[in-house]
């Protein structure tokens, strides 16, 4: 090819250039901001100034959709002297104002990625980018404003206190084209729950449940229980010889305490072992039930539930499972171990069994407290039904506990969560501050589990 001929080539390519492409700008604006830890930390809100640099187009036209990107200069606070953040623990979002010509929020979002923090090290943060389509001919002032950063699915808020200067301007100029609806568009927000209403099986349903499906198969004597109507559990033989009672698998729901998941979907099973007039229970729930929030040791993680004993005997029996027998890393499924006690009948005749309230105790290492997570059963339903004979002792009208279970027990009775440890005065931070994985950020301490998006 001829000199000229490249030239020219090279010439077409930069007048193209010029033609699709605006020069971009950034300018950096600083505010002064208050933070709002997590309610669960009990922490004072921080406040700093923060400092961010806006990139955009300086020039674009009617009908052109532009990308704006957020830089964070300076978080409103640094890490507090107390534990290290794990690489990529904290995930941001933001809103950008539009003025001027066109009047709108502009959703941003970063990705969940971060250095490893030290204790005292200056916070660091992913740039948050967002989209914006141009509607009207004229200036378009973009303006920081409100931000939120999340780990773990735990928010801390972050509010501007002055009034926040002007980052960039955006020229847009009217092609001919006319102007439409504003429209904006953000990132894909990740961590949502997206929960579909479904139809409840298994017998009446007097009450309205919301979210999710309930299943159950077929009724077989359903119970009705708070959000739904559940199938019964299956019916022993009597003097028959059996020994070995298998139950039927159940919905449940729970309803956390912090630093838990809000909710809790999974299953239950609940099967029985004759063992003289007693019987010997497993309780099995659904696996992946949650994801672990950070590295967790093995032996960190212990459950245990209460048993709902109705029909003709009543009261209820605590069963108990061991600890994780491995490690955990970031983001793995947590599957709560079998749970076993021993069910003493207090009554003659049919007596049925529930899964009822679960606890998750949590103990980051050793010598460290432990932090208890009590869960509210909201949706529960009969997994097995015995034909019993009372016992000297039986369960009936109190609660009887499965082996092992005191020391669970005497941590989850009062149901107080983190107010066991002591949240009040602190006293749950520093349980919360044994391991990394736990995150202190902007002055309130996360630790979350996250729900799994669907039963497994």
């Amino acid at each position: 090819m001829s000199a000229a001929g490249v030239a020219l080539m090279l010439g077409g390519a930069g007048i193209l250039l010029g033609v699709t492409a605006a020069p971009a700008q950034a300018a950096e604006v600083s505010f002064k901001t208050e933070c709002i830890p997590p309610s669960a930390s009990g922490l004072d809100p921080v406040e700093g100034t923060t400092k961010v640099d806006i990139t955009a187009p300086a020039t674009a036209k009617v009908g052109d959709e532009v990308e704006v990107v957020w830089k964070f200069v300076q978080a409103a606070s640094k890490n507090p002297d107390l534990i290290d953040l794990p690489k990529d623990s904290v995930k941001p979002t933001g809103t950008l104002k539009a003025s001027g010509a066109q009047t709108e929020d502009i959703a941003m979002e970063g990705p969940q990625e971060n250095p490893a923090i030290p204790k005292g090290g200056d916070m660091v943060l992913s740039d948050m980018k967002g989209k914006i389509k141009l509607t009207t001919a004229g200036d378009v002032t973009l303006t920081p404003d409100a931000y939120t950063i999340t780990a773990y699915s735990t928010d801390t808020k972050c509010t501007p206190q002055e009034t926040v200067p002007a980052a960039a301007t955006i020229k847009v100029t009217d092609d001919g084209g006319g102007s439409g609806d504003t429209t904006t568009s953000g990132g894909s927000t990740s961590g949502g729950t997206t929960t579909s209403g479904g139809t409840t099986t298994g017998g009446d349903t007097s009450g309205t449940t919301s979210g999710g499906t309930t299943t159950g198969g077929t009724t077989d004597g359903g119970t009705t229980t708070d959000g739904g109507t559940t199938s019964s559990g299956s019916t022993s033989g009597g003097d028959d010889g059996q020994t070995d009672f298998e139950g039927k698998t159940v919905t449940t729901s729970f309803a956390c305490t912090s630093p838990g998941p809000s909710k809790i979907d999974s299953s239950a099973t609940i099967n029985a072992k004759k063992n003289g007039g007693s019987y010997d229970l497993t309780v099995k729930t659904a696996e992946g039930v949650m994801d672990s929030p950070a590295p967790l040791p093995a032996g960190a993680l212990k459950p245990s539930m209460v048993i709902t004993v109705g029909g003709d005997d009543s009261g209820s029996v605590t069963v108990e499972g061991p600890a994780n027998k491995d490690a955990l890393n970031t983001g793995d499924p947590v599957s709560l171990s079998d749970m076993t006690g021993t069910y003493k009948p207090g009554a003659d005749g049919k007596a049925t069994l529930s899964p009822g309230d679960l606890t998750i105790v949590v103990t980051l290492s050793a010598g460290a407290d432990p932090i208890t997570i009590p869960c509210k059963a909201t949706k529960t339903g009969v997994s097995l039904e015995l034909d019993v004979q009372k016992q000297a002792g039986g369960v009936s009208g109190a609660t009887t506990s499965g082996s092992s279970s005191s020391s669970t027990s005497s941590s989850s009775s009062s149901g107080g969560g983190l107010a066991e440890t002591g949240a009040n005065d602190h006293g749950g931070l520093r349980a919360l501050g044994f391991v990394a994985g736990t995150a202190i950020l902007l002055g309130g301490a996360v630790f979350t589990f996250m729900p799994r998006r669907r039963l497994r």
